[in-house]
């Protein structure tokens, strides 16, 4: 696969404005201490919800759809998440079908482990897995790139073929949940940087998450986020 410049821009279909008629979504996008949850309070704003940027685990548990951004270390995230009990948060949420979207190393943290310079930690383990150091002859991964969308996705829904940013140098290498037909699959994207191929993006019931950043993602990515918010 072709690694697109940095300067590529994506082009898909605008997301469509809200309507007087849509009802408007509440989003919390949980302030724990990570980077980047700015331009992600931006992103969701744009595509029409009414958003809070907060630690609050109350307003956390109750909003109708709470974001988990991340940057950086692996351990950082999981000692920051850990602080403001977003953990709890998370798992609670889902045992009640309450939808969470976990960004960039906010979807790294969902994994059950975390390695990184020989240091292991660990991670929701909400699934089963290892976040790992790519392989690939360069590294981070950093600029737009398409990814391998599975079908019924509803995240990624009129978007499958356009490019998405990504800023990482680790990522979960290959997907370990097994359900054996007892329960429905999760629907999971793939990428590929380097010759390496890691999850993109994962749609599991009520917990979504992706390895890039659909705030950064321009018109795809805007679309992507009201896939989300349509969904809540």
């Amino acid at each position: 696969m072709r690694w697109p410049s940095t300067r590529a821009r994506p082009a898909c279909r605008r997301p469509r404005a809200p309507s007087r008629g849509d009802a408007v979504k509440q989003v919390v996008v949980l302030d724990y201490g990570s980077g980047n949850v700015r331009s992600a309070v931006r992103a969701l704003e744009r595509v029409g919800a009414e958003v809070v940027l907060t630690a609050d685990r109350a307003a956390a548990q109750e909003a109708e759809g709470l974001v988990v951004p991340g940057v950086g270390a692996f351990a950082a995230c999981m000692a920051g998440l850990r602080a403001v009990r977003g953990h709890e948060v998370i798992g609670r949420r889902l045992a009640g079908g309450r939808p969470v979207l976990g960004i960039c190393v906010g979807m790294q943290i969902l994994f059950a482990r975390g390695v990184e310079h020989g240091v292991e930690t660990d991670g929701c383990d909400e699934w089963p897995g290892v976040v790992e150091r790519i392989q690939a002859p360069v590294v981070p991964h950093m600029g737009w790139n398409t990814v391998e969308v599975p079908e019924g996705t509803t995240l990624l829904a009129g978007v499958e073929a356009e490019r998405f940013y990504f800023v990482h140098s680790y990522a979960v290498r290959s997907w370990e949940l097994e359900t054996h037909d007892r329960t429905r699959a999760p629907l999971v994207t793939w990428s590929e940087h380097g010759g390496d191929r890691f999850v993109a993006a994962v749609e599991n019931g009520p917990l979504s998450a992706t390895q890039f950043h659909p705030e950064k993602s321009g018109d795809a990515g805007a679309m992507l986020l009201r896939n989300w918010v349509a969904t809540l």
